[in-house]
């Protein structure tokens, strides 16, 4: 037994044990601080360069150079990534650098406002669990201090020695104010990256023990600090209530606003004989624990009118007044969020017009570009965590279509659809569309993805899905659209039926562009003979090179020399309607297109470049489909050569697309009964 102790014991790092439990003198403290002045950043400076840490990556869309934080990628492997809201998180990094510097934001509550399930709650948790993260790191070491040795002072209680600062304070803090500043300079505690200023004083039971111990050593404040202080590294942590606090609103009847600044410990009166000693009040409020890191307020409109005159102090002031004490300094970051509903009234409450003017609204949408939304999906449901089910190709991304075109507003201009707009959005190119028309869009839409379905919705109806009887272990995207109409029924958040009926239109959208998807897949599949298709690409780019050059192409059967085949040309240029009048332009096209590989001393390959291998496929498909004759699928008898092609069709979607067994059977039967209503885009 003790063998398996041992192994468990070899899987703690004790160094890093010993590195976080560190405490030493006021003087080693100080020699810490000389050498590493950062330790000594306040919570807004500390968040910041957190986030920073962590890396950046620059990237332009559409022609904005935008910033992604890859803190908030979800490296940690903890499920909180956030996706598709880059430039609401840059606003938020943007506020927290201007409070860093000291610019104004580190006086306002940060005020995350956004519809439900887009991402607030989320983004408060990494927040905080960064902070624990960096606080245990060497970059984001910080420190707070016990008073010690007060045995025979009497000043810590009966029989207690040692009395934790109670608010996790700054060591530097016990350095009084008036003369703090001129220290700092004499000792050479900053250093060109960072000037180390300590601002507040101590908490109320601190000071009482300072003052205390002043009087006994007659106003030596060397003897106060060399005997009694001793320096601790300060890990945060929301389970234990260091540096990270949270709060959530109850019943108006109940709420209590010592739950953010402390009350009196009743037991402890007896002992120092008075409510009014600091020893005898228990810091653990909310705010006083949060001391050092952060707080967040779950819901902040919904705070009682008490609780928001101490959110505004603490905003405003960086103090708090614990009941029958004087205001206390804390340094914390401050960070509410609530959804559309609440902000309203906010709005439109004439007694929150202080509340308003003290906070800083960064507004989290939902997400709409139906790449990122995917993502969110994928995060849940991946063949590491739904083992011994399929999900079909395309199954998240109709989801996530239909969810992200819920959110947008119909176009007003342009002659666009929504399908269109959902494209130009998610960075697709659209013939006479530009980046400047997205750019547009965006700006007259000045409400999207404020309303909507949540992804939660769609998570939900993807898991009714998944536990289905149906489908035999796969579930395809009919079944997931099937669930999300059904539940429209009873969508809570939904509340008038012209809604309804809109989000069950976009499913109809949904579902023919879907219908597209699939018999584009089905036709690769069918015409996915690479030599086939080699030989028809080369034939092709011989014959318009001749046609370009006015020059003539030799028969490859007869060997003579021959005038460039218009019928061969115009045959696979009609697949993707390029019409007769701009057939020079895309034949200089694709001739520029090779002379440019070529002068980089790239080899042309026909799959490179879209356009052209979307009209070969089409064109070997259109030779071929007559052979494979599909539309047999519908009927009760296939011959066994279709059989053989239909298996080596299926074989290909398997390989190539991502389907399984029963998943490439259920969509070649689909797309074979579109072909036998005659739909079949030829």
């Amino acid at each position: 037994m003790a063998g398996m102790t041992d192994r468990i014991a070899k899987l703690q790092d004790l160094k890093l044990y010993q590195e976080l439990t560190w405490d030493g003198s006021f003087e080693e403290y100080l020699d810490l601080v000389r050498k590493r002045p950062e330790v000594t950043r306040n919570a807004y400076q500390r968040a910041y360069d957190m986030i920073i840490s962590y890396g950046t990556e620059e990237y332009i869309d559409n022609k904005k150079k935008l910033t992604r934080y890859n803190f908030f990628k979800d490296d940690e492997g903890e499920g909180n990534a956030i996706f598709g809201l880059d430039i609401p998180l840059m606003r938020l990094v943007h506020v927290l650098r201007a409070a860093s510097e000291g610019y104004g934001p580190e006086k306002r509550v940060i005020l995350l406002h956004g519809p439900v399930g887009s991402s607030k709650s989320t983004i408060a948790r990494l927040l905080k669990q960064g902070l624990e993260r960096y606080s245990r790191t060497t970059e984001g070491a910080l420190y707070s201090f016990d008073w010690v040795n007060l045995g025979d002072t009497g000043l810590a209680g009966k029989d207690s020695d040692r009395f934790p600062s109670p608010m996790n304070e700054e060591p530097l803090r016990v350095i009084p104010q008036e003369w703090r500043k001129k220290a700092i300079d004499e000792l050479g505690l900053s250093n060109d990256n960072y000037k180390v200023k300590v601002e507040g004083d101590l908490d109320p039971a601190s000071r009482f023990i300072f003052k205390g111990l002043m009087t006994m050593y007659k106003g030596d404040w060397g003897k106060v600090v060399e005997k009694h202080i001793r320096v601790r590294r300060l890990v945060l942590s929301e389970k234990d209530r260091i540096g990270i606090g949270t709060f959530q609103p109850k019943d108006e009847k109940n709420q209590d606003s010592t739950e953010l600044t402390g009350d009196i410990n009743y037991r402890k009166i007896a002992e120092y004989g008075s409510d009014s000693d600091p020893r005898a009040f228990n810091f653990d409020g909310e705010f006083n624990i949060a001391n050092r890191g952060m707080v967040e307020f779950i819901e902040v409109l919904k705070l009682d009118v008490a609780f928001l005159y101490d959110l505004l102090g603490a905003s405003q002031e960086h103090r708090i007044k614990p009941k029958k004490f004087a205001q206390t300094d804390i340094d914390e970051l401050i960070l509410g969020h609530t959804n559309e509903a609440e902000y309203k009234k906010l709005i439109n409450n004439e007694f929150m017009e202080a509340l308003r003017d003290r906070t800083i609204k960064i507004d989290i949408p939902y997400i709409t570009k139906v790449s990122e939304e995917v993502k969110i999906y994928e995060k849940d449901f991946n063949k590491e965590k739904i083992k011994g089910k399929h999900i079909a190709p395309h199954t998240l991304e109709v989801a996530a279509m239909w969810a992200v075109m819920t959110r947008l507003e119909d176009p007003k201009k342009h002659n666009l659809s929504l399908l269109q707009k959902l494209k130009l959005y998610d960075g697709k190119a659209l013939p006479g569309y530009t980046q400047d028309t997205v750019k547009e869009l965006r700006k007259e839409s000045k409400r999207e993805g404020m309303e909507g379905i949540s992804p939660r919705y769609v998570q939900d109806k993807i898991s009714n899905a998944l536990v289905n009887d149906d489908g035999e272990g796969t579930i395809n995207p009919f079944m997931v659209m099937n669930e999300l109409e059904k539940g429209l029924r009873h969508h809570s958040l939904i509340t008038n039926d012209e809604q309804r009926k809109k989000f069950s239109e976009v499913i109809s959208l949904v579902k023919r562009e879907y219908e597209e998807v699939v018999k584009n897949e089905v036709q690769r599949a069918i015409s996915a003979d690479e030599d086939a298709i080699a030989k028809l690409a080369a034939n092709y780019i011989d014959n318009i090179k001749a046609y370009t050059l006015k020059e003539r192409v030799k028969n490859r059967y007869t060997g003579q020399d021959e005038e460039p085949d218009e019928r061969l040309m115009r045959s696979i240029e009609e697949k993707i309607d390029i019409p007769d009048s701009r057939k020079e332009d895309f034949r200089r096209e694709i001739m520029n297109f090779i002379g440019a590989l070529a002068v980089d001393g790239k080899k042309f390959n026909w799959s490179t470049n879209d356009r052209l291998r979307r009209a070969l496929e089409l064109k070997l498909f259109e030779d071929q489909k007559d052979s494979i004759k599909l539309n047999t699928l519908v009927s009760a008898v296939v011959d066994k050569n279709t059989q053989e092609k239909i298996d080596i069709i299926k074989s290909r979607l398997i390989k190539n697309f991502g389907y399984n067994e029963v998943s490439a059977t259920d969509v070649l039967n689909y797309v074979a009964s579109i072909f036998a209503r005659g739909d079949s885009k030829e």
